[in-house]
């Protein structure tokens, strides 16, 4: 019985088609995604113990792997220990009785999975919930792409910087070598050499930007969606028992059926508090993740606009002004160029 349940659960195939009849299963990659995500989860046998008979074998059928050490293989099968065999047997079936529950868990979970796809089983919904899920996803999405733009317009910045350097120490190399236009390649030099200075200093505003708004997205906020991804994982769970109870209780009531029902009651039970739990902890998360975006968001905005403002309004001190009051240090010439030993 033990055999025909792992191997329902293991390489259950559910053919459905429109109208019922049995038929092949139309290619789905969100399907395919998700039943990934369930499998995912299996149990981790490593070092377990092989086992060369069936399960309620004898004792010799059981090998420890520990014992398996070369030349003493052959004399440590041939007396084993009547302590041995039964800390073997004990840890078979334990981890038999693992793989046994991963994989009912894993069929019910399917089977729930097919059928709310196919509009054959119901799901539990929290609507509210989930149009906040569907608010932060989207808000990642676009806070994606004010990342990938500020780093792009960091690239382009940093570029126009060093040309701007390079063409001040140009001017300044032909201001030597040219009497005749001396004062000309030497004003010329000195105003490239201001401009990049202050380019340097609003790099030093637009990289801390680009570093807060990166933490935000990808620590923050994918940490709050990796709740919710065990959230919905942990909602799957709770419709596929609750769905399994309850046709249950539409059966027979016999002693075999009333014995069933108390332990998927049971199980239900588990996976409901697993679902509530996890529901708080999504709300709760989502709640903090707001009020921290509101309150790095509007210290960030007003970082970006007024070192912008500043830089083009060529206000040299207001530009300095505002990197003190947001308190971003910059970083020394060639603090970012590796060492002549990392170099080698």
């Amino acid at each position: 019985m033990t055999d025909s349940i792992m191997s329902k659960a293991a390489t259950m195939e559910i053919p459905i088609n429109s109208n019922g009849d049995t038929g092949s299963l139309p290619e789905d990659d969100s399907l395919e995604q998700d039943l990934q995500q369930v499998m995912v989860s299996g149990p981790n046998l490593n070092e377990t113990s092989i086992v060369s008979g069936g399960y309620g074998g004898t004792a010799e059928g059981i090998i420890p792997t520990s014992s398996i050490k070369g030349p003493n293989m052959h004399q440590s099968l041939s007396s084993p220990a009547v302590t041995a065999d039964e800390v073997n047997r004990g840890v078979a079936v334990e981890k038999f009785d693992i793989v046994k529950k991963w994989g009912i868990n894993t069929y019910k979970c399917t089977k729930q999975m097919i059928s709310e796809r196919f509009g054959r089983g119901s799901r539990t919904v929290d609507l509210e919930l989930e149009a906040q899920i569907d608010v932060l996803r989207d808000t990642k999405r676009k806070y994606e792409n004010i990342l990938r733009l500020a780093r792009a317009l960091t690239n382009h910045f940093y570029s126009m910087v060093q040309t701007q350097r390079a063409l001040g120490d140009t001017f300044s190399d032909l201001s030597q070598k040219s009497p005749e236009l001396q004062d000309e390649f030497g004003y010329n030099a000195e105003t490239q050499k201001l401009l990049c200075k202050n380019g340097e200093t609003l790099l030093g505003a637009i990289n801390f930007f680009v570093s807060s708004i990166n933490t935000l997205v990808n620590k923050t906020m994918e940490d709050t969606l990796m709740t919710v991804k065990m959230y919905e994982n942990a909602r799957l769970e709770f419709d596929a028992y609750r769905a399994d109870l309850e046709e249950l209780n539409m059966g027979p009531r016999d002693a075999v059926t009333l014995t069933r029902i108390d332990t998927a009651q049971q199980q239900f039970q588990i996976h409901k508090d697993k679902y509530e739990r996890l529901r708080s902890d999504v709300t709760i998360k989502l709640k903090f993740l707001e009020e921290n975006k509101v309150k790095v968001m509007h210290k960030q905005l007003l970082l970006f606009h007024n070192a912008i403002s500043a830089y083009f309004a060529g206000n040299q001190q207001q530009l300095e002004q505002t990197l003190k009051q947001f308190n971003v240090k910059l970083k020394p010439p060639g603090a970012d160029k590796p060492s002549w030993l990392e170099e080698q």
